[in-house]
């Protein structure tokens, strides 16, 4: 690791990011030093980022970090699906060019059109027809591939190092405690410790992220927390099927609903390799016996799924993953900060792993992290959890929402909540057979668009008619009977 002794600048002394077309910086302070502690996707996202502002970054992470694309005990997750939605490619291809023309190249299975998706979220299958007006690919490779990729990119830039087996164990701060200047580690194998000096720390430890117990031990509030209390467990499987046992779709999703709170996603990740993740709220957890796990799937996914699930070769023995509650922390609301430190990634806020959003919820932290270094001034620190705060709202209501629409989850259900799942249950039943309700409500769930899209004059018309002509329909089919 690099000499670290350097006195730290002054606070928030950070010059104005401008980058070139290429995504360099044009002009980096070269003595600044930053260290981003976490070095799984939050971290390497950051560390993207701040490599434009600061002369130096310094990536530490407590595993001992995989050469290749390969799972990693800091990461128990990464064995399960997992998705960068539209909106964290768009970031990918603007922050590491030539990223996704290596997925491309490399067969990594990339969905296009609504015929290659099997999207039911909350019990409604939604239409496959028609084409995506804005299309915006949605590439699916496995989470150590994306891991790896991103990885070994940011090992290419020449001012960022990562340094893996090292764990941070605490934070140096002034005297008065109103600035961090860096941190304290303890390096796993010999347990020999150290101290890091850093002009800026950024926590990017993941759900665990220990900023709340340093703060205290520095005389600062901890922020507020909204948790929702889940109680989810994931069981997950790779499998090879034959090329084209689905036809032509490459993801089956099938939500939770409420009377099931039990889902299912099936990745193709490979031409032959799919991985199946199966997911159970409080008291309908998957089981981990091979043929209770294949039992599990068959009344959640369609038939000729569970027939090319059973047709299927075991590449691995079921694994399960525990998920207790989703847990947003308000570092945006607290009225003092250290200057000189952040949070990022899962550690500002963790998701419900059923809808995919954690990866792009921190390519849009990067985003908010790239707009708060370039204004000049000082408190970054707020200036950033504000901008953070703004970009992963919608996907925090999206998944809170999704959540309190099942009976099986408790929580408070206050009007508004409410209202907007009475309004979204209607809509996901108008469009399964309305291609253009379908591509609004993907556009939110990608993260492209926000939910407002979906409440103009026109899009609420076509919800009133499409449950309009179901009711006409199911009531024709009962006169039938």
């Amino acid at each position: 690791m690099s000499d670290d002794t350097a006195r730290p600048h002054a606070p928030d002394e950070y010059p104005s990011r401008r980058s070139s077309r290429s995504g360099e910086s044009a002009s980096r302070a070269p003595d600044s030093h930053c260290v981003v502690l976490g070095a799984s996707i939050g971290g390497l996202f950051a560390a993207r980022v701040l490599s434009d502002t600061f002369g130096r970054v310094t990536l530490i992470d407590r595993d001992l970090l995989p050469e290749t694309d390969e799972n990693r005990r800091g990461v128990p997750q990464g064995r399960h699906a997992h998705a960068i939605l539209p909106a964290g490619t768009k970031w990918l291809q603007e922050m590491f060019p030539g990223l996704l023309e290596g997925f491309d190249a490399d067969g990594v299975p990339v969905v296009r059109e609504p015929t290659e998706m099997h999207f039911a979220p909350g019990g409604h299958l939604l239409s496959q027809e028609g084409r995506y007006a804005d299309p915006t690919p949605t590439y699916q490779p496995s989470r150590p591939q994306l891991e790896d990729q991103v990885r070994s990119r940011i090992r290419a830039l020449t001012n960022v190092e990562i340094v893996d087996r090292i764990e941070a164990t605490g934070l140096i701060s002034t005297s008065d405690g109103q600035r961090v200047i860096g941190a304290r580690v303890v390096h796993r194998d010999s347990g020999a410790e150290r101290e890091i000096a850093a002009d800026l720390v950024v926590d990017a430890t993941g759900r665990g992220g220990r900023t709340t117990r340093w703060l205290a031990d520095l005389g600062y509030d901890r922020p507020q927390e909204d948790r929702i209390a889940i109680d989810i467990k994931y069981v997950s499987r790779n499998l090879r099927m034959a090329p084209g046992a689905l036809g032509r779709r490459k993801v089956v999703i099938v939500g939770a609903c409420p009377g099931r709170p039990t889902g299912a996603t099936l990745l193709q990740h490979g031409e032959d390799h799919w991985m199946l993740t199966l997911i159970g709220y409080g008291g309908h957890h998957p089981p981990t016996d091979p043929s209770g796990f294949l039992e599990f799937a068959k009344p959640i996914v369609p038939p000729d799924v569970f027939d090319a699930l059973c047709a299927a070769e075991p590449l691995d023995d079921p694994v399960a993953h525990r998920y207790p509650a989703s847990v947003r922390r308000r570092y945006e609301r607290l009225e003092r900060f250290p200057s000189g430190l952040l949070v990022f990634g899962d550690a500002i806020c963790s998701f419900n792993p059923v809808y995919g959003q954690g990866m792009s919820a921190a390519a849009l932290q990067a985003g908010a992290l790239k707009e708060a270094l370039a204004k000049e001034g000082g408190q970054l620190p707020r200036r950033f959890f504000k901008a953070a705060a703004r970009r992963i709202e919608v996907a925090w209501q999206m998944a809170v929402g999704s959540d309190l629409a099942l009976p099986e989850v408790a929580g408070p259900r206050p009007l508004p909540v409410r209202i907007s799942n009475g309004f979204f249950a209607r809509l996901l039943s108008a469009a399964e057979h309305d291609p253009a309700l379908t591509h609004e409500f993907v556009k939110v769930s990608s993260l492209l668009a926000p939910p407002t899209i979906l409440l103009k004059p026109g899009t609420i018309g076509r919800v009133v008619l499409g449950n309009l002509r179901r009711r006409r329909g199911n009531a024709e089919a009962r006169q039938q009977v």
